[in-house]
């Protein structure tokens, strides 16, 4: 007799929930990553159970039923069971709902752990999550995120690392999947995990398998073409979708349209980026001492010697100390054009 279908293999194969990844039941029966979710979501208990496919309790079973829940088994292991869930339709449906929104705060948690966000890169290189498309990124993948982390406020979206923006998905059926799911934080934390994978798009990529690949994100025995990092990051992979080249530029009979003309292009700078990209590298500024607001410790040094040497000519010359300030009013009239001091 074959095995049934966990609830999270069930969920996770329904049209629409092709983004989600199945979070592991030892994950979930952890406490530690349910924190402040019973709070959040309705029947919570109900919902936890119907997750871990644990069958709920009922006050006609004996001590000895095969019936546990969450706290009769703290060892963790075995919960499993089958689901005969005596409940009335309307509890049925409400409890489904419930554990749907346990499931996907859940997993909001999960693809930001270190076990979460592999399964994710496995997906990614799996060409689960699509393509950008932006005609520039060249068929980019992207990866989903949510506008906030609170549910039911905006459905799920799809980021692209090659321009840095964001977009719908391409089929309506993900129209339905909330964008809390994902939430704000995996696609820039998948970025900071992978900083070596490329994200250039070079047109539909093939299916890569991370057996493949080697430990900077390319396939083995392939030569290494990543560029020295700025600010931590490959400059390879720092917006490859922008810049010059990457933008489209309205045109009239081959003339291009100026950007002050009523009807031409505007907020063209938003695709900008900078032909050198070592403008960016703002370590090497500031250790320079160029980056506004900054100055080298050589050069604070410098400037108070040269108040401190000031104040003590204006003491030498002044021994009764009154006298500081007409100095310094008589330097500045010498600076504006030598008018007297009154």
């Amino acid at each position: 007799m074959e095995e049934e279908e966990s609830w999270i293999a069930s969920f996770c194969n329904v049209v629409g929930h092709e983004y989600f990844a199945e979070v592991t039941e030892d994950f979930i029966e952890d406490d530690f990553n349910l924190t402040g979710l019973g709070a959040v979501v309705p029947m919570y208990k109900e919902a936890l159970e119907m997750i871990l496919d644990v069958e709920p309790e009922d006050d006609s079973d004996s001590p000895g039923s095969a019936s546990e829940s969450l706290s009769d088994n703290p060892t963790g292991t075995s919960y499993r069971r089958q689901r005969g869930h005596a409940r009335t339709a309307s509890d049925y449906s409400m409890i489904e709902t419930s554990s749907e929104l346990l499931y996907g705060l859940i997993h909001q948690r999960f693809i930001t752990s270190r076990q979460g966000i592999q399964v994710m890169y496995d997906k990614y290189l799996s060409n689960h999550f699509g393509f950008c498309p932006r005609v520039n990124c060249a068929s980019a993948r992207v990866l989903p995120c949510g506008y906030s982390d609170t549910p039911g406020t905006e459905t799920v979206k799809l980021f692209c690392p090659s321009c840095c923006d964001i977009y719908v998905p391409p089929n309506s059926r993900f129209q339905a999947v909330d964008g809390a799911y994902f939430g704000t934080t995996f696609p820039t934390l998948f970025l900071m995990t992978f900083p070596e994978l490329d994200i250039s798009g070079n047109g539909r990529k093939d299916v890569t398998a991370s057996s493949a690949l080697n430990s900077q994100g390319g396939r083995k025995g392939a030569a290494n073409n990543t560029l020295p990092p700025i600010n931590g990051v490959p400059s390879n992979n720092i917006a490859p979708g922008l810049g010059k080249g990457k933008k489209y530029e309205m045109r009239i009979y081959g003339f291009r349209v100026n950007e002050r003309a009523r009807s031409g292009p505007r907020m063209g700078w938003l695709r900008d980026k900078p032909e050198d990209l070592a403008d960016l590298d703002e370590w090497a500024r500031f250790t320079t001492g160029e980056v506004d607001g900054y100055e080298s410790e050589e050069e604070e040094e410098e400037v108070e010697d040269e108040e401190e040497e000031e104040d003590g000519d204006e003491e030498m010359a002044f021994p009764d100390g009154g006298g500081g300030r007409v100095t310094r009013s008589a330097k500045r009239a010498a600076s504006n054009g030598g008018d007297s001091v009154r």
